[in-house]
């Protein structure tokens, strides 16, 4: 595998600072991904020696388990970003805080919900990513995959079925390699102006400080699930070293030893107050990484 031309490979590798929460894991190797042949040449390897893979984003929005036996795969490389005019087109290694700058620095509108996403446009894909009543598939016209048969393919925003933070492709054998967006003519400006505001308020309200991984449950319907957690008196409950935050109560956050245990732990206790207490079932927005 060492000999893959485009992949950097590492052994044994810590993953701690490759997830959002910062929990200590492993696996048995991390590839890091420069160009797409070397991709499809990892994968045909991965394929012959019946290997278990994962590929792994920005480690945003997912619990991670203890130790993963196979190869984690980062797309690293493949984070180029081109503008045509009004399209705007975009690898899925590429972080989406970097998409929403190249697209303000181009006067174009629409994706400036986007610059404090915490993850990489494959996985907003995956997931629907979404902030500010906005969402990802708002301004996608398509996107290209590499398929289980390792064939490159283009679907159409129209072959997707998609919700609020889900869509068709997260059970798929496929990898998203690339999406283009069309969007509207903007104005740099108002765009940082509308940026700046939302960022001030993002820092007064969200515990930035300790890692986390970002909103925890979905807001049920007119209703939010901080307001839930926080009217069921569990802002600061703590399991190990993972705790609900005293800033937001839809944050679960790392004090510093926090186990991916530690965090699911607590996911089902808040889960079972806010059902007891006022019989409303929060549906979880974190995805669980179960690698056993």
């Amino acid at each position: 595998m060492n000999e893959i031309k485009g992949i950097s490979i590492t052994r044994d590798a810590s993953l701690k600072n490759l997830n959002t929460y910062k929990i200590e894991s492993k696996a048995k190797y991390l590839a890091r991904v420069q160009t797409l042949p070397g991709l499809v040449d990892l994968l045909k390897y991965i394929k012959t020696h019946q290997l278990n893979y994962f590929i792994l984003g920005a480690g945003s929005n997912i619990i991670v388990d203890v130790y993963f036996d196979g190869v984690i795969i980062k797309l690293d490389g493949l984070n180029n970003i081109k503008v045509d005019k009004n399209l705007i087109t975009c690898e899925a290694g590429a972080m989406m805080g970097s998409l929403a700058c190249t697209s303000m620095n181009n006067n174009l509108t629409g994706l400036e919900w986007a610059i404090n996403i915490p993850g990489t446009l494959g996985g907003s894909i995956i997931g629907n990513a979404g902030a500010y009543n906005k969402e990802i598939f708002d301004s996608l016209i398509s996107i290209k995959i590499l398929d289980e048969n390792l064939k490159i393919k283009e679907l159409k925003k129209e072959d997707i079925s998609y919700s609020y933070r889900h869509t068709s492709l997260q059970d798929k054998p496929l990898i998203i390699l690339e999406a283009t967006f069309q969007l509207e003519p903007g104005n740099k400006e108002e765009s940082l102006a509308l940026v700046k505001d939302r960022q001030e308020r993002r820092r007064a309200t969200q515990p930035l400080d300790m890692p986390s991984a970002g909103s925890v449950f979905r807001n049920p319907p007119h209703d939010h699930a901080g307001r839930l957690i926080e009217a069921a008196g569990l802002k600061g409950k703590q399991i190990g070293g993972a705790m609900v935050s005293k800033k937001h109560a839809n944050f679960i956050v790392n004090t510093g030893t926090a186990t991916s245990n530690d965090i699911k732990n607590l996911i089902k206790l808040v889960h079972a107050q806010v059902k007891e207490q006022f019989n409303v079932d929060l549906v979880l927005e974190q995805n669980i990484i179960d690698w056993k």
